[in-house]
C-alpha cells in the first residue's frame, strides 16, 4: 500500500510521519498531535518553507528532510500540568497500537482484493484530471466547477449536499463541547496578529475554533472589561449565533467569521480605536457576527417574488436583513446570552439602533444610496459627526460583507465557487416553481470569471476605492489584491472565450465533413454496370 512520508519540526525537534494515502483524516491529525505532545484540544498548525499554514490530512504534499515543515501548537491548556509521556497515557494515545491497526488494515485489503482495487486509480486518475483543471486558465469547458458546456437541460443542485438546513441538536452541542473545553486555551500572539490582516485564511479552522477567535476578537478590543460582558454570557451568545447559521454552502458560519475577521482587521489596520468610540466599534463587530442569522440561502428577490413568510412579515423591504436583526435580539433577549445586560438603558438604545442601521445597510439594493452618502460627506469628514460616523459604518460592514476578493486567490475563490452553488440552487428552484429567475444567478447564462469581473469594476472598486481615500493604508490591503482578482478573471475569461470559439469552429468543420455527399462516379462508356438479383 502506497504511503505518504512527511518531515516536520516541533519545538526545533525533528520528526517524520508515515501514513497511508487513503488514511483517514483523523488517523493524521492524531499522528502530529502525538508527535507535538499536544492535548486533544489543543489547536494545531502546520506551516511550509514559506511560512504558510496548510492543512494537516492525508492529501499533504511529501517534502524532504531538507524541506522540513514546521508543526507548531498555537494553543495550550493553561490548566494542565501534564507533559510528555504522562500526557500521552492521559490521552489514553498509543502510537504502536495505531500502527497495529494501519497495518491490519493493510493486510485485509491484501487479502480481500490481492491488490490496490482498480477503481482507486480510476479515482485518482479522475481527482488530478480535475487539479489539472483547476490549475489551468487555457482549458475552461468546465467554466468553475458548475458550468457544463454540453448541451442539455440540468437538474436542480443537491442542496448543500444534501445536509439538513437548520443544524442538528447532536452536531451543534458536539461543537459547544469542544468550544467551551477550549475557551480556556491561551491562543498565541502569532495568531493574534494574524486575526489582524486582511490574509488570513478562514478554511484552516473549524467552528469550535473559529468560536475562540472570535472570542479573542472581543477580548483584544477590550470589550469585556469596557462593558462589563462576563465571559460565559460572550461564549452562550457566540454559541447561539453558531447554532442559528444555517448549513447553506455560503451565508453561513464561516461567512459570518469572515465578514467578522475583515472587520476586525479593518478597525486595527485603520487605528480605528482611536477615532471612535468603543460602543461604535462594539456595534460594529457585533453587527459583523449578527448580518446573516438565519439566511436560508435564497436572497430577497426570491422571498419577495415567492410571497414567502418573511416578505410578507416585512412588506417585501428587506425582508432577509430585517429577519437578521430580529433573530439577533431574539438572541438578546435572553438573559444567559444577553452581552449587553450589564449596559444602560441609554446605551442599549444607541446599540439596537446602531446595529439594526449597520445590517440593513447590508441589502445591496441600499448599496448606491450609501456609497452616494458616503462620497459626499467625504470631503468634509468629520469623526466626531454622528451622522457621519453612522454612514462610515455602513460603509465598513458593506466592506467586509464583500471583501472576498480582497484575500488571497487560494482564500477567496473558494468562497465565489460556494456563491455560485447556492446562486444556481436559487436559480433551479426559481425554475421549478415558475418564478422569474435571477440572471445573475441562471447557470444556463452564468460563468465563473463573467460573475466576477463586473461585479468587481461596478460593485467593488467603487466602494473600496473610496473607504481607500478616507484611509490610504488600505490601498495595499483591499485595492491591490482586488485588482489582482479582476486581472485572474479576465484572463480566464478570455480563455474560455477562446476556448468556446475553437470550439464552434470545430464544430463547424464536422457538420461540413459529414453533410457533404459522395461524389458520383460515371461509368465507362461500353461497360455494364453488374445487376444484384
Amino acid at each position: 500500500m502506497a504511503t505518504t512520508i512527511i518531515y516536520f519540526t516541533v519545538n526545533g525537534r525533528p520528526e517524520q510521519a508515515e501514513f497511508p494515502i487513503d488514511c483517514p483524516a483523523q488517523d493524521v491529525k492524531d499522528l502530529f498531535r502525538a508527535a507535538a505532545e499536544a492535548g486533544p484540544h489543543d489547536i494545531l498548525k502546520l506551516y511550509n518553507t514559506k511560512g504558510n499554514i496548510i492543512n494537516i490530512s492525508p492529501q499533504l504534499a511529501p517534502n524532504s528532510p531538507q524541506s522540513f515543515y514546521k508543526l507548531e501548537v498555537v494553543a495550550a491548556d493553561c490548566n494542565s500540568e501534564l507533559l510528555g509521556s504522562e500526557l500521552a497515557v492521559a490521552l489514553g494515545f498509543d502510537l504502536s497500537s495505531m500502527e497495529k491497526r494501519l497495518q491490519s488494515l493493510e493486510k485485509k485489503i491484501l487479502a480481500e482484493a490481492a491488490e490496490t482495487p482498480a477503481i482507486v486509480y480510476e479515482m485518482k486518475r479522475q481527482v488530478e484530471s480535475f487539479r489539472e483543471k483547476l490549475e489551468s486558465v487555457e482549458h475552461l469547458s468546465w467554466l468553475g466547477l458548475f458550468k457544463d458546456m454540453s448541451e442539455g437541460t440540468h437538474k436542480p443542485s443537491p442542496f448543500y449536499h444534501k445536509r439538513t438546513l437548520h443544524k442538528t441538536r447532536e452536531e451543534c452541542e458536539h461543537v459547544r463541547e469542544k468550544f467551551l473545553q477550549m475557551s480556556s486555551l491561551e491562543v498565541s500572539e502569532k495568531v493574534r496578529q494574524y486575526l489582524k490582516t486582511p490574509t488570513f485564511d478562514n478554511w484552516q479552522w473549524e467552528d469550535a475554533e473559529i468560536m475562540v477567535l472570535l472570542q479573542v476578537m472581543y477580548t483584544d478590543l477590550e470589550f469585556i472589561s469596557t462593558f462589563n460582558i462576563e465571559l460565559d454570557v460572550l461564549q452562550q451568545f457566540l454559541y447561539e449565533v453558531y447554532r442559528r447559521y444555517n448549513n447553506i454552502p455560503f451565508h453561513n458560519f464561516k461567512h459570518c467569521f469572515c465578514v467578522t475577521q475583515m472587520m476586525y482587521g479593518l478597525i486595527w489596520l485603520t487605528d480605528l480605536k482611536s477615532k471612535i468610540d468603543s460602543i461604535d466599534l462594539l456595534i460594529m463587530l457585533t453587527s459583523a457576527v449578527c448580518h446573516d442569522l438565519d439566511h436560508t440561502g435564497y436572497n430577497n428577490a426570491y422571498q419577495i417574488n415567492a410571497r414567502t413568510e418573511l416578505a410578507l412579515r416585512y412588506n417585501d423591504i428587506s425582508p432577509l436583513e430585517n429577519h437578521h436583526c430580529a433573530v439577533a435580539f431574539e438572541i438578546l433577549e435572553k438573559n444567559e446570552s444577553n452581552i449587553f445586560r450589564n449596559l444602560s438603558t441609554e446605551h442599549y438604545k444607541r446599540i439596537r439602533e446602531g446595529i439594526i442601521k449597520c445590517i440593513l445597510a447590508t441589502d445591496m439594493t441600499r448599496h448606491t444610496d450609501i456609497l452616494n452618502k458616503f462620497k459626499t460627506i467625504l470631503p468634509v469628514f468629520d469623526f466626531s459627526h454622528k451622522d457621519h460616523r453612522d454612514v462610515l459604518m455602513m460603509i465598513i460592514i458593506k466592506v467586509s460583507d464583500i471583501s472576498n476578493e480582497a484575500r488571497p486567490m487560494d482564500v477567496a475563490e473558494p468562497w465565489l465557487d460556494c456563491l455560485l452553488q447556492e446562486f444556481f440552487n436559487q436559480s433551479d428552484m426559481e425554475k421549478l416553481e415558475g418564478l422569474p429567475v435571477t440572471p445573475f444567478m441562471d447557470r444556463d447564462k452564468v460563468n465563473k470569471p463573467s460573475s466576477q469581473t463586473g461585479f468587481i469594476r461596478f460593485v467593488l472598486f467603487p466602494l473600496f476605492i473610496e473607504l481607500a481615500n478616507l484611509f490610504p493604508c488600505l490601498e495595499q490591503h483591499i485595492i491591490d489584491p482586488v485588482q489582482k482578482a479582476l486581472d485572474y478573471y479576465t484572463e480566464m475569461e478570455k480563455a474560455l472565450e477562446r476556448e468556446k470559439q475553437n470550439r464552434a469552429t470545430s464544430e463547424k468543420v464536422v457538420k461540413a465533413s459529414t453533410s457533404k455527399e459522395p461524389e458520383a462516379h460515371p461509368e465507362p462508356s461500353g461497360t455494364t454496370k453488374p445487376v444484384n438479383l
